[in-house]
């Protein structure tokens, strides 16, 4: 009894700690879960966007639960997994609602369902157990993975279809069987039992619920204290390895600087700008001046190196960067070209006399490898530029991240590089680094997890179904590597091939907005 109360005593300073979180009597009470722990959920955007939206309709309220940190402490203590705001037991909601954001946390949840006392596996549950939902970004790419653990998902943009979606749920009297009837043919739902693999469109959500910003202040966030904001919804560019690319729910669209600037609450003293392409919108300027010159700390989740000016970097470094992050995405110009990045060597170089002529201690670059095409003379092209870049700032890091191909991109069924190719050209660019000097670091994603990442990416119901195995198995690469085998995953992209240049410029003409079959 001890160890249960100091884990809901956790709970308790938590939401002690927290500053907007709602406090309400509603009647009909869902939980909003995430599988992953509490410092990532309430660094999620759209999490904090669900819950804002679900506690601001009348009558309905969502009682947030994350995985927890530990969870075979949690297990130990024999407390049910409870929501934080009424401490009830997650499996005694009538619905359950995940966020998903990536392919890895598929595993999360089963192990969330498990710690619920619901069975993982939608075929396993009846009228006892709770609805259960997911959402967010990972549908955007692929879901299919998804379907063996839920009743229905919502695909893409679920700032409207959410209340839409519960108010279904409520008429249908909670009824699984009722709820699947109500929501098999409408658009933005994917019904497993309906659909099968065959995956509709994704919503789009209406400029009207624009801009996504926080519900929540917290300093256990990973992204501590800091507040939200979406200045800008899709991208306008068309790298051919991005789900948010131009042709996802009709590009970009834009939010006024004086509409982000007056959502922004008095008591924010950190404020984030998310969303795919931040420094594309044209008025990014007034906007972070007008966080800086509120006395404000100021975050981009993506800065792009051709965008990047005096003035920019000026505000930035005033509203206290320190690290400079730009991607290029691609070891190469001629990788940058072939997946459609539009970043240049000599936009890389300004970056790091901007970061330099501001004093910011590191200009950190995100690169692609395992790309299409790529080859040993890639990565020696980006050794020599190495040379260059430090001879302008003493400090240069190399973010490296193994390219995983989506679905719904042109790069769509490419095959991953392989482990043993990656790490070799990994192998290969630190060591040519070395023999010039060693002044760039170089801090890589695990080949293995990528390659994880991308059986589930590229994989149907049977990568999900390998997921849950791998997960009860303890997790590990080679839990994962076992499972895919045992259930016969595979890859099931358009693609069985590496795509050659003028076959890619094809695929982005011809490349659909995202109303494709999956698998």
């Amino acid at each position: 009894m001890g160890r249960a109360w100091n884990a809901r005593a956790d709970q308790r300073r938590l939401l002690a700690d927290e500053r907007g979180a709602a406090r309400s009597d509603a009647a009909t009470r869902i939980a909003l879960c995430y599988p992953s722990p509490y410092r990532v959920a309430m660094s999620s955007l759209g999490y904090q966007t669900i819950y804002r939206i679900i506690n601001a309709a009348p009558g309905l309220a969502a009682d947030r639960a994350m995985l927890p940190d530990d969870v075979a402490a949690h297990r130990a203590t024999r407390a049910p997994w409870s929501t934080l705001e009424r401490e009830a037991p997650v499996g005694d909601y009538p619905m359950i609602a995940f966020s998903v954001a990536y392919e890895l946390e598929i595993a999360g949840v089963v192990e969330c369902l498990e710690l619920a006392g619901v069975p993982p596996l939608a075929a396993d549950r009846d009228h006892r157990h709770p609805l259960v939902i997911a959402g967010g970004p990972l549908t955007f790419s692929n879901p299919v993975p998804l379907a063996p653990f839920c009743d229905v998902i919502v695909l893409g943009e679920a700032d409207e279809l959410v209340l839409d979606l519960i108010d279904r749920a409520r008429a249908a009297g909670w009824s699984r069987d009722r709820l699947i009837a109500a929501c098999a043919g409408l658009p933005g739902y994917y019904v497993p039992a309906h659909d099968g693999g065959v995956v509709p469109p994704i919503a789009a959500a209406s400029e009207a619920c624009l801009p996504s910003r926080s519900a929540i202040l917290t300093p256990h966030a990973e992204l501590s204290d800091m507040f939200l904001i979406e200045p800008a919804r899709g991208c306008s560019r068309g790298c051919t390895y991005c789900v948010m690319r131009r042709s996802t729910n009709g590009g970009m669209r834009i939010v006024a600087p004086e509409v982000v600037l007056a959502a922004i609450p008095d008591d924010a003293r950190r404020v984030g700008l998310v969303g795919a392409a931040v420094t594309d919108h044209p008025g990014i300027r007034p906007i972070v001046r007008g966080v800086v010159e509120a006395g404000r700390q100021v975050g981009i989740s993506s800065l792009r190196a051709d965008k990047l000016d005096d003035e920019l970097v000026g505000l930035l470094a005033k509203g206290g960067y320190r690290t400079l992050t730009v991607a290029a995405d691609g070891a190469s110009e001629r990788m940058r070209r072939i997946v459609e990045r539009s970043t240049k060597e000599s936009h890389l170089l300004e970056s790091a006399r901007l970061a330099a002529r501001h004093r910011l201690t590191t200009l950190k670059i995100y690169m692609l490898v395992g790309v299409p095409e790529e080859t040993d003379d890639d990565i020696d092209e980006l050794v020599r530029f190495t040379a260059e870049l430090v001879a302008i700032h003493p400090r240069v890091a190399y973010g490296v991240a193994p390219l995983v191909a989506k679905r719904h991109t042109p790069l769509d069924g490419a095959p991953f590089a392989g482990i043993d190719v990656v790490e070799a050209r990994l192998e290969r660019l630190r060591a040519g680094i070395a023999r010039h000097g060693g002044k760039a670091e170089v801090r890589p994603t695990s080949a293995r997890w990528a390659w994880v990442e991308y059986m589930l990416a590229q994989g149907d119901e049977r990568a999900g179904l390998a997921a849950m195995d791998a997960y009860r198995a303890g997790g590990s690469f080679a839990a994962y590597k076992k499972a895919f085998a045992a259930r016969g995953a595979a890859p099931t992209g358009p693609r069985a091939r590496v795509p050659s240049s003028r076959e890619l410029i094809e695929l982005r003409r011809r490349s659909p907005g995202r109303g494709a079959s999956a698998p």
